[in-house]
């Protein structure tokens, strides 16, 4: 039997942070995953968290704990995916760490994502989005501040995250104002002139 503790210690702690640079949301969404798969595996198996070997955790009882969470938990399809997704991550971590479990590791790997229903972005009209932007009080410095930052994501249909991360640096002022931002996940910038 091969404990799964060291495994599942080396991955968070050294693997998610230091390997994968993964932000401390990813590392705590994947930690709790586990504290819910080995609560879960413990009832069915019968022993602490702690005993639970790496041979317990199979295709089969990630199939039942991903049916548990649906069904008994009242999770959507999108957070069971995410348990998934950690669960899938640590297995391919084991495929070079245990080479001997390679076929458990493969039927694990080999359980689906569900298809999700994927929602349409809602949108503003323009009389909404000018009651959106009429609504910092233009009289306080922090409210100039705030229209300006709204004007300036709706514009240039930035997400809070690129906004937030705007240097000073990234703005020119000549011929006319304008700045360039890379977008999340592509190589090519905005630009707002």
């Amino acid at each position: 039997m091969t404990p799964i503790a060291p495994h599942i210690t080396a991955f968070l702690q050294d693997y998610l942070v230091i390997q994968r640079g993964a932000s401390s949301h990813t590392c705590d969404t994947y930690a709790y995953s586990f504290q819910l798969l080995f609560e879960y595996a413990s009832d069915k198996e019968g022993v602490p968290p702690s005993q639970l070997s790496l041979e317990q955790i199979d295709a089969p009882l990630i199939t039942g704990f991903l049916q548990h969470l649906e069904t008994h938990r009242g999770n959507a399809v999108s957070t069971r995916n995410v348990r998934l997704a950690a669960i899938r991550s640590f297995f391919h971590f084991l495929e070079y760490r245990l080479p001997a479990a390679l076929e458990q590791i493969r039927r694990v790997l080999c359980i689906p994502i569900k298809k999700t229903d994927s929602k349409l972005v809602g949108f503003l009209n323009a009389e909404q989005m000018q009651a959106l932007l009429d609504a910092p009080d233009p009289r306080r410095r922090d409210g100039i501040r705030d229209r300006a930052m709204l004007h300036l994501a709706s514009t240039a249909g930035l997400r809070v995250s690129e906004l937030t991360g705007l240097r000073v640096d990234e703005l020119t002022w000549n011929p006319r104002p304008a700045f360039s931002c890379v977008a999340k996940g592509a190589n090519t910038g905005r630009y707002l002139s």
